[in-house]
């Protein structure tokens, strides 16, 4: 029965995928502000939803709530990365790059859409609307399977994405959400392949590592976000407690937060009272390697070997001091997982051997890893963050959800 369900659903997406493919940039651009002005016409409804879902919450944790609630503002911020999104170039169409070979066929490799993407997420109604925005404009059909937790908000907000289409005469499977919310389901839409061309996780660790070691669709490993800041010796030590509080409590339950840092040992004894007061005003609990704890006394508890491998997305950070940059690289590309890692510094020779030798998606210099997003990146919204290395890396947007083909024209050209 499950098998039968989401074949349903995956031959509904490729037809709709097909007729994506086909609308003018104008078409899109005119729908996805519908979008976004119907979101915010539903948000009473929408947030109705939410409700429903905020009603059950036990046994989660906060970080896990923050990311399921909406509010008004929250909303008008989602909507207003539609209208980003809108405004953005439409990739498709476009040649990346086009030659004529010693035979006179005249080659071009031009940008195509994905066809259809599935898109497997924990409690982010965010990602509901991102994924169907950035999805539409880039001519893919989106299968969204979300987590139980945020089930009644992932399909009122589908349901309104979905009303906008049919007043505009698309396929409404251009959207779908699967409403199963069964392990048994999830596995069998890892391995979609007849139907799904691509699966981005979206959520935590142990969700990423499940579906990377499940599916036989191709994925895009987006990851979490074990963050780091390196503290030079030669850094702005007031710029760089307004970066580390920013990057720590802005949000800490998202993959941007900061979860490490980094103090060279000539500031340290200077530095760590300074930034240990800035984070206790802010209600954040510290754990210190062994120098960190000598400097500190009873202000931080010892941190363990696993707290330097731990995504904590709560009120916790782990610092350790470190005698040199090479070091604080060496512990950093250990540990990190590949995501944000930032250095603050006046020494611009310190920057650049930085942000060479770190391997992450987005390495900072003099500034917070909160900016790891793809609406501060100008995208709009974000289908995800990649963590690896093939396809894509860092925030993904519009150009991330397509790949090219190559168009060969010719004059009757044989090959001997």
């Amino acid at each position: 029965m499950m098998t039968e369900l989401l074949n349903s659903i995956g031959q509904q997406a490729i037809a709709a995928a097909q007729a994506l493919a086909q609308l003018s940039t104008t078409t899109k651009n005119q729908v996805l502000r519908a979008m976004a002005d119907a979101l915010e016409e539903k948000t009473p409804d929408i947030l109705a939803a939410n409700q429903e879902d905020l009603a059950d919450t036990t046994g989660l944790e906060d970080k896990f709530i923050d990311r399921l609630t909406l509010t008004v503002d929250r909303l008008a911020g989602i909507a207003d990365g539609v209208r980003q999104v809108a405004n953005l170039p439409d990739p498709l169409g476009n040649i990346d790059r086009g030659w004529t070979t010693e035979s006179g066929l005249e080659i071009s490799q031009k940008r195509v859409p994905l066809g259809v993407v599935g898109i497997i997420y924990e409690a982010r109604p965010n990602v509901t609307v991102d994924s169907a925005a950035l999805c539409f404009k880039s001519g893919n059909a989106v299968i969204l399977r979300g987590g139980k937790e945020a089930l009644q908000t992932n399909i009122k907000i589908a349901e309104v994405v979905r009303e906008v289409l049919a007043t505009f005469n698309l396929p409404q499977d251009a959207v779908q959400v699967i409403t199963e919310t069964s392990h048994e389901l999830a596995q069998q839409f890892m391995q979609l392949n007849q139907y799904v061309d691509v699966l981005i996780p979206r959520g935590s660790a142990r969700l990423i590592q499940t579906v990377v070691q499940n599916a036989t669709v191709p994925v895009i490993e987006t990851g979490a976000g074990n963050c780091h800041i390196y503290v030079d010796e030669t850094a702005d030590l007031q710029m760089a407690e307004d970066i580390i509080i920013n990057a720590k409590t802005q949000r800490p339950s998202v993959c941007n937060a900061t979860e490490k840092l980094l103090v060279n040992a000539e500031i340290a004894a200077d530095f760590l009272p300074q930034i240990a007061a800035a984070l206790a005003n802010s209600h954040v609990e510290i754990r210190g390697d062994e120098q960190t704890c000598q400097i500190l006394g009873d202000q931080v508890r010892p941190a363990q070997p696993e707290d330097w491998d731990t995504e904590y997305n709560d009120y916790i950070i782990a610092i350790k001091v470190v005698h040199t940059l090479d070091e604080a690289i060496s512990h950093i590309n250990q540990h990190n997982t590949k995501h944000s890692e930032a250095i603050i510094t006046t020494n611009y020779e310190h920057s650049q051997q930085f942000t060479q030798q770190i391997d992450a998606a987005c390495v900072y210099v003099n500034a917070s890893t909160r900016f790891t997003d793809g609406f501060e990146f100008g995208f709009g919204a974000e289908i995800g963050i990649s963590t690896q290395k093939l396809h894509a890396r860092g925030p993904m947007g519009l150009k991330e959800l397509t790949t090219t083909k190559y168009v060969i024209l010719g004059q009757g050209q044989i090959r001997e």
